[in-house]
């Protein structure tokens, strides 16, 4: 048993670090893509540093909650908090989808572009569009792997938007513009 509660304490240390390098990099990307953000007026680069604080957040509640297993005896304490921390980063994935707010802004954006006739904002908004799509896609993969035990599904999910990005990405490289 000591052996195992070794192995135990030392992957908690491992998940701390992990945790802590993590968090900072996420604010480092957040600070880095609000100020892009704020200097190219890009909605989509705000929403990325929003993203990256969002993840920031649930990232300290993790911490919090493996500095309270490195250092608290009382099992039932520990699995109050577990369950805690787990519903909040079950909340920050949801604030993370914007299924709802990042396709309508997407769709503004799209006939903003037609309307002006840009081309940039026009891919802007496609790169709004693959936010939402991905994030839906995290948030089946994820249910798809919680209910059915499909492990499989969230890379699966994940590789079905491929296509889509390659898509646009090349005709954004090459300055192909169509009209939706």
């Amino acid at each position: 048993m000591l052996a195992h509660e070794a192995t135990l304490q030392r992957w908690t240390r491992i998940g701390l670090y992990l945790v802590v390098a993590t968090m900072a990099y996420n604010m480092v990307e957040a600070g880095v893509a609000l100020w892009s953000g704020a200097e190219a007026d890009s909605i989509a680069l705000m929403g990325f540093g929003l993203d990256s604080l969002i993840e920031t957040m649930a990232a300290g509640m993790l911490l919090w909650r493996l500095r309270l297993k490195t250092q608290s005896a009382d099992p039932e304490h520990g699995e109050a908090v577990e369950q805690r921390v787990h519903r909040f980063v079950g909340g920050t994935f949801l604030a993370l989808a914007s299924l709802v707010l990042m396709p309508l802004a997407a769709i503004g954006k799209l006939r903003a572009a037609r309307i002006i006739g840009s081309g940039a904002l026009r891919a802007e908004a496609k790169e709004t569009l693959a936010c939402s799509y991905l994030s839906l896609n995290l948030l089946l993969g994820l249910a798809a792997n919680a209910t059915a035990g499909w492990w499989w599904a969230d890379p699966i999910a994940a590789l079905c938007t491929v296509p889509w990005l390659v898509k646009e990405g090349v005709e954004g490289v090459r300055g192909e513009v169509c009209c939706d």
